[in-house]
């Protein structure tokens, strides 16, 4: 039977159960597309990152003895569009089934279901055998509850993949070390230099812009450090364990401008378009520790593994059991508009001006510049989740949208009303200051709540509580918060909320 297989930009697993035998009567479909690269304003090494990457898999299938049909973005027979793509190619080639990988991104569910709905042919979904978890599983483990806790899910999925356990009970009696994840980095070890691989894009970076492509960020086209194929993804496995994984988890937490990736492994591109497994990069780490306990303690190896096996799966879990209602939810009432700072790294701001340069220049942020800086600065600027959500799913290079809007809407903007979060994640200038060494050469001064040189973050989070105290009146995690705020003397509070009303009306010049 003459059967095409669809394989989307996220799709890269050159592990797939697909590829186990070379058959001639299937061809491989794979195709770099307007539709992709359009639906929202992405970072030009994110698009360059995944056009490569499938571009390595084709040679890689082909040298295999694999079909494979591969449009460039720039080849003149390019419908750009998925569903044309299939519908001309099934009748071209005489196609008698369509197969496909079942996709992250809602809209590519959708879109899929409807093509299939289309064509005459028989059609089959299945699974891209990358997660741990099915799509469904965290809805089912969590049937019947009122709370999602992470921590819940956590402790499941470390007790059914045997993830650092002794029977049913954790390694060294503890699940979580979260306490030990927040120390502030002070030059107390090295940081290594970042593993990079040194690729001459030129040519696909000239490709990109001959089709008018809009993206923005900034690309070293003759140096380009990004893993784009698994040989690759291995390596930077390695690289990780060896050079890395040992003061991990120590300062997972930590802002600091010396260093743009500190500790932090730089895998989520390679897992999140599936040149790798996360199954492959837990147990890669864990027989690393295994072997080298004398040098490495267990709170750097659980706090990268909670990240995977817990955060990784658990947002999936969440982004298809809230979808599509989730891509709507403004439980906040925030409808600012972003800032262009956003676009430049233009602000005064220290902490906002070096990580969202930073986002520009690496196309990457770790966990705390994209939550505790640009999460809390939009939280607390009331900036609309629509707009927050679509510069996040654009500027990072590992941004999809299963992952990326949970993180984003949910635990970032609290835009689900806790779905996610149990709390808020926002701070005044104490949290940053106490976390980097951004507001020692800060224009602002992170003490100061009023003047002239009144560090932002502190007016707008008194001024943020005082707006959605309603919203957080029976939270119980917010009580403190709130009860500090009733404290506040009514003429402090008022000038206090002047203070931030006059930094939102005039967030261009932050």
């Amino acid at each position: 039977m003459k059967t095409l297989r669809l394989l989307l930009g996220d799709q890269l697993n050159s592990q797939h159960s697909w590829f186990d035998e070379v058959n001639p009567d299937v061809t491989y479909i794979m195709a770099e597309m307007r539709q992709e690269t359009d639906y929202v304003k992405h970072h030009i090494q994110k698009v360059v990152a995944f056009f490569l990457s499938m571009r390595n898999l084709s040679d890689e299938l082909t040298k295999q003895g694999h079909q494979v049909v591969y449009y460039k973005i720039s080849d003149a027979n390019n419908p750009q569009n998925l569903e044309q793509l299939i519908l001309d190619l099934v009748e071209k080639n005489k196609i008698e089934q369509f197969e496909y990988q079942l996709p992250d991104e809602y809209r590519l569910d959708e879109q899929l279901k409807s093509i299939c709905e289309k064509l005459s042919i028989p059609t089959k979904a299945v699974d891209s055998e990358h997660f741990y978890t099915s799509r469904t599983e965290l809805a089912d483990f969590f049937k019947g509850k009122k709370q999602l806790l992470m921590e819940n899910f956590y402790r499941m999925m470390r007790k059914k993949h045997d993830v650092l356990m002794v029977g049913d009970q954790p390694l060294d009696g503890k699940w979580n070390f979260d306490h030990n994840n927040r120390n502030q980095y002070k030059n107390e070890v090295p940081i290594p230099f970042p593993l990079e691989f040194h690729k001459n894009v030129s040519e696909i970076v000239t490709e990109i812009k001959s089709q008018n492509i809009t993206t923005f960020g900034s690309i070293d086209r003759e140096n380009f450090s990004w893993p784009t194929s698994r040989n690759e993804s291995l390596q930077l496995i390695d690289y990780f364990c060896e050079y890395l994984l040992a003061h991990f988890g120590t300062y997972q937490d930590s802002l600091f401008s010396g260093h743009n990736f500190l500790f932090h492994s730089r895998l989520s591109f390679a897992m999140n378009s599936k040149m790798i497994s996360p199954k492959e990069v837990v147990d890669a780490v864990v027989s690393y520790y295994y072997q080298n306990q004398e040098t490495i303690e267990l709170a750097q190896v659980e706090g990268f593994v909670r990240q995977i096996i817990g955060w990784r799966e658990y947002v999936r879990g969440i982004y298809w059991k809230e979808m599509p209602n989730y891509a709507k939810m403004n439980a906040l009432e925030n409808y600012n508009p972003l800032p262009e700072f956003f676009w430049t790294g233009k602000t005064k701001m220290k902490c906002m001006q070096h990580s969202i340069s930073q986002s520009l220049t690496e196309s990457y942020a770790h966990h705390i510049q994209r939550l505790m800086v640009i999460g809390n600065f939009s939280l607390l600027a009331q900036l609309h989740p629509d707009a927050v959500d679509t510069w996040y799913l654009g500027v990072y290079i590992d941004a999809i949208e299963w992952v990326e809007m949970p993180n984003t809407r949910g635990m970032s903007q609290y835009a689900d009303g806790g779905i996610v979060a149990t709390k808020p994640y926002v701070s005044s200038g104490s949290y940053i200051n106490k976390m980097s060494n951004y507001c020692g050469s800060c224009h602002y001064k992170v003490k100061e709540k009023l003047g002239e040189k009144a560090c932002p973050f502190n007016s707008l989070y008194w001024n943020f509580l005082d707006e959605k105290k309603q919203h957080f009146a029976n939270n119980q995690r917010m009580s403190m918060m709130l009860a500090l705020l009733r404290k506040m003397k009514p003429e402090e509070l008022a000038a206090t909320k002047e203070k931030a009303i006059t930094i939102l009306e005039n967030m261009e010049n932050l």
